[in-house]
């Protein structure tokens, strides 16, 4: 089932490896303009073999951002920049996604190897916006958001969609998972709102509720939409898989076409049983609950392992995260360990080990 196309709304992926999102801290300082290092990175997943790639969190605003060096799409010279991104990749027989992202109490902060905590605003940072005044571990408390900023917010997230569908992407996903804006709104744990948008579970999915369907008028009805989950915080108390799988059908309802499963990511109190796959029945769980498309991510690391996942017949698609970051030609690879033959394997590469 690897290598067997999966089609959803106008996109059909050649097999069902899909590449997540992965934050690659690339561009300028300030700018969100992707460069070099996108057109080269994005396009060799796409040489390598996967069947569809999702582009990083990309900041809908510039306090949307995880980081200063995060990209963005909110203006003409990021969108035109992406346009050649989206060009290399479907040159190399791939298709490509962006993940739409709102990092709220999680933005201006450092990359991975810059240091750690907020970004200072005397060094380039921002003040950072959130459901609550709560703080992330670590980081700035951020400002709790007013219901005019929230309707702001909903229109930047339709305005760089509408971006996303003119730069030629396949597929548009919002980003609702690993502690960021839209996550903050859903956990009761970052969640203490008192109006409509907190409280009741309907009431702290509203915010979701109410982009995805106004991202699914911008975007028209041929683009697959997609949401990412966090399916539970891993803490008592918090976001469970059960509130997920809830949610997931309320998008799916308002647009949605496809769920992202991921885990984790809304604080450091999280207590996270690690191993291989270790968030694959996450993915189940939604999947058995919700009449869509389910992807399955978290430490995949051979064609065989993933292979066994997708012929249980639950999930969809699996996400090969960092071992495709280790190694792009990862289902290529798979494709061999697993004696399939695929007839998307580069000319020029065939003398080498494939």
């Amino acid at each position: 089932m690897l290598f067997e196309p999966i089609s959803v709304r106008n996109l059909t992926t050649r097999n069902r490896i899909w590449i997540p999102p992965m934050c690659q801290y690339s561009c300028d300082e300030q700018d969100g303009v992707v460069g070099n290092w996108a057109i080269v990175h994005y396009s060799t997943f796409a040489k390598g073999g996967a069947g569809l790639v999702i582009a990083e969190a990309t900041g809908v605003s510039p306090i949307g951002r995880i980081s200063p060096w995060c990209a963005g799409l909110w203006n003409d010279e990021q969108q035109i920049a992406w346009e050649a991104v989206v060009d290399s990749v479907h040159l190399n027989g791939g298709k490509i996604g962006i993940q739409l992202a709102h990092a709220g109490r999680k933005g201006s902060t450092h990359a991975e190897w810059t240091g750690h905590g907020s970004v200072s605003i005397e060094a380039g940072g921002w003040e950072t916006v959130s459901a609550s005044n709560l703080a992330f571990e670590g980081y700035a408390a951020p400002r709790a958001l007013d219901l005019e900023e929230l309707e702001g917010i909903k229109n930047e997230f339709v305005a760089s969609a509408k971006r996303a569908v003119a730069a030629g992407f396949d597929l548009v996903e919002i980003h609702a998972a690993h502690g960021y804006l839209m996550h903050q709104f859903l956990s009761p744990i970052s969640n203490n709102r008192a109006d409509i948008y907190g409280g009741s579970l309907e009431n702290r999915a509203r915010l979701l509720v109410e982009t995805v369907i106004s991202v699914r008028a911008a975007i028209g009805d041929d683009l697959p939409l997609a949401v990412r989950f966090s399916a539970t915080d891993w803490i008592e108390g918090g976001w469970t898989e059960s509130d997920t799988a809830i949610v997931a059908k309320w998008c799916l309802e308002a647009g949605a076409d496809l769920f992202d499963i991921s885990t984790a990511g809304l604080s450091l109190a999280q207590k996270i049983a690690v191993g291989p796959g270790f968030q694959v029945p996450f993915a189940e769980y939604v999947a058995e609950k919700v009449d869509a498309p389910v992807s399955a991510v978290g430490m995949i690391t051979t064609g065989t392992q993933a292979e066994e996942i997708l012929q249980k017949g639950i999930v969809d698609v699996v996400m090969i995260g960092r071992a495709a970051l280790g190694d792009p030609y990862w289902p290529i690879r798979a494709a061999k360990e697993l004696g399939d033959e695929i007839d998307y394997v580069p000319n020029r590469m065939k003398r080498a080990i494939f």
